[in-house]
């Protein structure tokens, strides 16, 4: 199964995910999710980021809290019409965290 899960809080706990299988993983970062691509913790990246996973961010989201310009390299931003492209013919699930 591939599995596409939307991120929209920072203060996620990963063990969730931790206990979500799937062939392909790919996490969308949306609203307050988004500080996971830029966020640093104690001067590492979010340790959502350590996931085996294609991780994107939503650009709209990223540009609203002014933080477009931080992205970490292993996110792709993405617009609100890749989202829709992802959902269609990347993922066979959608999950919302």
């Amino acid at each position: 199964m591939k599995l596409a899960v939307f991120v929209s809080d920072y203060r996620l706990n990963v063990d969730t995910l931790d206990r979500l299988k799937a062939e392909k993983l790919g996490i969308i970062l949306v609203q307050n999710g988004v500080y996971h691509a830029t966020a640093k913790e104690n001067g590492a990246a979010s340790s959502l980021l350590n996931k085996s996973a294609d991780f994107y961010a939503l650009s709209d989201d990223l540009e609203t809290r002014g933080l477009s310009a931080a992205v970490n390299s292993k996110v792709k931003v993405i617009s609100y019409g890749d989202i829709v492209d992802l959902m269609f013919n990347e993922y066979d699930k959608n999950v919302w965290l």
